[in-house]
């Protein structure tokens, strides 16, 4: 599993419960690369670059704060890794452009940050970056929420069309059928899997024959990747497409109502002062219709019953409902339960970030280990890349 965030310095609730508490969750099921897209910054950040080392620096600590184990998940800057850079140059030799121009945040960013020249490839060229990012990890999943899964539909085309291009071998069907035979007691379920995935599309199928051919003992690695693609094709899957993970992704209301964002500036941090944390909670935006004490409220138009149904229970809501309903109570009764968990999530994380923040120099050793690790992956993936697109291979160092 691969996932990745631009690095805006330090994190805000909505960043957590959007993509990282999943990350946390996620990441003991699965082995996990987690990475800092300080590239990917740049596409719509280049004209300053000032605080990008400060905003990486942060946001990995949150990170940390939030529960990322690198010891169990690999945590580095995309920077580190050039195989990046290079996937990405290679891929883009083979996308087509109108591809990359249909993109739908191509036009939507372009209009909603008109101040800015955007007219560059690195903006245009993006999403095949971000293919880049996942593929040179050829991951199973890539976690997202269910508005990103066309971000990861080009990945799966780019990665088609390079398996089209340069995963043909003569006799592919002959050495994949010899290599079925290789699976032994599980040749018949792989073949019934196949089958199942290419005549209804059904993507258990081609899931759990994927992780029959993942799994298969003593299996050469060049009948693997054979298998690999003999489920969807008659090519060798170099780079295998990658399955979406949907995660949750509740809806997490700014101070003012809308999505929170620092564009916005409605946030809380995951490490906000709690004296700070709780001034802006109380005067967070509520139901419009309650100007008096004594008015009457609905909680279904308050941005702050969207924060209570993140934080608290069913039991706790619903006498506050009531309350909001009849005017039993005012917003401040419905808010404090709100902050009392608020401030105890931020107190936490802050408390978890001080060894990291006292000791940069643990940070730094952290991204080292990570970005090393996720090279000897990285680079095994562009070893076969470069060799079937008849590349010389790397000089080692």
């Amino acid at each position: 599993m691969l996932s990745g965030m631009r690095p805006t310095g330090q994190l805000h609730l909505g960043n957590y419960h959007g993509a990282l508490k999943n990350w946390v969750a996620l990441q003991h099921g699965y082995e996990s690369y987690f990475f800092v897209a300080d590239w990917h910054a740049l596409t719509t950040g280049y004209e300053d670059t000032s605080k990008l080392q400060d905003h990486v620096r942060e946001m990995v600590i949150d990170w940390l704060a939030a529960g990322i184990d690198p010891a169990v998940s690999t945590v580095f800057v995309q920077s580190h890794v050039p195989e990046h850079a290079e996937l990405h140059l290679l891929l883009s030799m083979v996308t087509p452009l109108g591809w990359l121009e249909r993109v739908p945040t191509y036009k939507d960013q372009q209009e909603q940050l008109k101040e800015k020249d955007l007219a560059t490839y690195g903006f245009l060229g993006y999403p095949l970056l971000q293919s880049a990012d996942i593929l040179v990890y050829r991951p199973e999943f890539v976690p997202v929420g269910e508005d990103q899964v066309a971000h990861v539909e080009i990945t799966r085309e780019v990665a088609r069309r390079f398996n089209h291009l340069f995963g043909s071998e003569p006799d592919f069907k002959k050495k994949a059928e010899a290599a079925v035979r290789l699976l032994g007691p599980q040749a018949g379920v792989y073949a019934q899997l196949r089958r199942r995935f290419q005549e209804s599309g059904d993507q258990t199928a081609l899931l759990e024959a994927r992780d029959i051919v993942r799994h298969a003992p003593g299996l050469p690695d060049a009948d693997r990747r054979r298998l690999a693609g003999y489920i969807e094709g008659l090519s060798v899957s170099i780079l295998p497409e990658p399955q979406v993970l949907l995660t949750h992704t509740p809806k997490v209301p700014g101070l003012d109502g809308r999505k929170m964002s620092k564009s916005y500036g409605n946030t809380i941090g995951l490490r906000e002062d709690p004296d700070s944390v709780a001034k802006k909670l109380r005067t967070m935006q509520t139901d419009p219709a309650r100007v008096r004490r004594t008015d009457v409220g609905d909680p279904d138009k308050c941005p702050v019953w969207d924060l209570h149904k993140v934080y608290t229970d069913e039991a706790t809501r619903a006498p506050l409902a009531a309350g909001c309903r009849s005017a039993g109570i005012g917003c401040l009764d419905c808010k404090q339960p709100l902050i009392d968990r608020i401030v105890a999530e931020t107190q936490a994380m802050h408390e978890r970030a001080a060894p990291y923040v006292q000791d940069p120099a643990r940070i730094d050793a952290i991204l080292a280990e990570g970005a090393e690790k996720a090279r000897v992956t990285a680079r095994a993936t562009m070893a076969e890349v470069r060799q079937v697109m008849n590349l010389a291979p790397a000089v080692k160092a």
